[in-house]
C-alpha cells in the first residue's frame, strides 16, 4: 500500500479524530488504518507531545480523542492542536466526526451502550453536555463530516475521498459560508463579502428558509449583479488553483460571508462548491451559522 504520509515530503501527517460519542469515531479510525495510517484510540494528550518527540515514525499517525480521555477539556484540545500546527517537521489536521443529537440518541438506544458522560442514567443529558463542550473543538475542525445519515460504509468513501493517498487533483478545496457578525472563520485563505447583493431576509416568503432553497437561489441570482461577480471569482479562483498546487498546497478554504450567514453566503458557496467539483477539483461545503442552528434546534427538541 502506498504509504499516505508521502504527499506530505517529510513532514509526518497527523490527524487527530474526534466528535461526540456515538458518532462514527472508531469506524473512522478503522478506515484510517486500511489507508496505512498508524492509529492509537483515547491516546492521553498529554503523552502526544512525548510520542511525537521519539523517534520519527514510518507511517501517518492518526490519534483518537474524546471526552473518555482523563485529561480532556476543550480548552485543553485547543491548546494542542495550536501546539501542533507549530511544531516543526508535523502535518496536523482535526477530523472532526459530527452528529445531531436526535440521532446519537437512537443509536445509544439501539446498541443499550451507557453515555460515558451520563454512565448511570440515560443518554441524552450526557449527549447534550458533549455537543456542547465540544462546540470550540467543533469550530477548529480542518475537516467536519457529519455522520447523521451516513451509513458506515459511506463513511468510510467519506474518510478515503479526504485522507487516501492523493492521485488525480492533488488539492482539496473546502467552501465555507459565514456571518460577519460572527467574524471569518478561523485558517481561511480567501474571503469573498457578498453583502452587497439582494437579501431575501426582506422578502417575508424567504425569510424562513436558507441559500439552499431554489427559492432562495432564484431572488440572488435575479440581482442585476450577479452573474458579474460570480463569473469574476470564479474566474480568480480557477486562474489560482493550478499556481497554489505548484507552491506544494494540498488544501484550500473559500468563504463567502453575508450578514446572517443564511442567505447569501450559502447560496454563493453552493453554486461555487458545485462549479468547482464540475472542474474536477475535490470539494466540501460548509455552512458555518447554519451547522450552529442545526445543533442548537437538536437540543432545544429533545429538551
Amino acid at each position: 500500500m502506498q504509504d499516505a504520509n508521502a504527499d506530505l515530503g517529510a513532514d509526518l501527517r497527523l490527524v487527530m479524530i474526534t466528535g461526540p460519542s456515538g458518532a462514527g469515531r472508531s469506524s473512522a479510525i478503522n478506515a484510517l488504518e486500511d489507508l496505512g495510517f498508524e492509529s492509537i484510540d483515547n491516546m492521553p494528550m498529554s503523552l502526544i507531545p512525548r510520542l511525537l518527540e521519539g523517534p520519527p515514525l514510518p507511517h501517518p499517525l492518526a490519534l483518537g480523542v474524546d471526552v473518555r480521555n482523563r485529561d480532556f477539556s476543550s480548552e485543553a484540545m485547543i491548546e494542542m492542536i495550536d501546539s501542533l500546527h507549530r511544531m516543526p517537521g508535523i502535518s496536523a489536521e482535526l477530523l472532526y466526526l459530527d452528529c445531531d443529537a436526535g440521532t446519537l440518541m437512537r443509536r445509544f438506544s439501539e446498541t443499550r451502550r451507557r453515555h460515558p458522560l451520563n454512565p448511570g442514567g440515560i443518554p441524552l443529558p450526557g449527549i447534550e453536555n458533549e455537543l456542547e463542550l465540544l462546540l470550540p473543538v467543533r469550530s477548529r475542525a480542518d475537516v467536519l463530516i457529519d455522520t447523521s445519515t451516513l451509513t458506515p460504509h459511506q463513511l468510510r468513501a467519506e474518510i478515503g475521498q479526504w485522507f487516501a493517498p492523493k492521485s488525480g487533483a492533488p488539492m482539496v478545496l473546502s467552501v465555507q459560508s459565514f456571518s460577519y457578525k460572527r467574524g471569518l472563520p478561523r485558517g481561511v485563505d480567501m474571503v469573498f463579502d457578498c453583502r452587497f447583493l439582494a437579501n431575501p431576509h426582506w422578502q417575508p416568503a424567504l425569510r424562513a428558509l436558507d441559500g439552499r432553497d431554489s427559492a432562495v437561489t432564484a431572488h440572488i441570482e435575479a440581482d442585476p449583479r450577479f452573474n458579474d461577480f460570480f463569473e469574476r471569482v470564479r474566474d480568480l479562483i480557477l486562474s489560482l488553483l493550478d499556481a497554489f498546487v505548484d507552491e506544494g498546497k494540498t488544501s484550500l478554504t473559500l468563504a463567502f460571508g453575508c450578514t446572517g450567514g443564511k442567505h447569501r453566503s450559502v447560496a454563493l458557496a453552493e453554486k461555487m462548491a458545485h462549479t468547482l467539483a464540475e472542474q474536477g477539483w475535490r470539494v466540501s461545503k460548509r455552512h458555518r451559522e447554519l451547522e450552529r442552528r442545526g445543533t442548537a434546534t437538536a437540543l432545544a427538541e429533545q429538551g
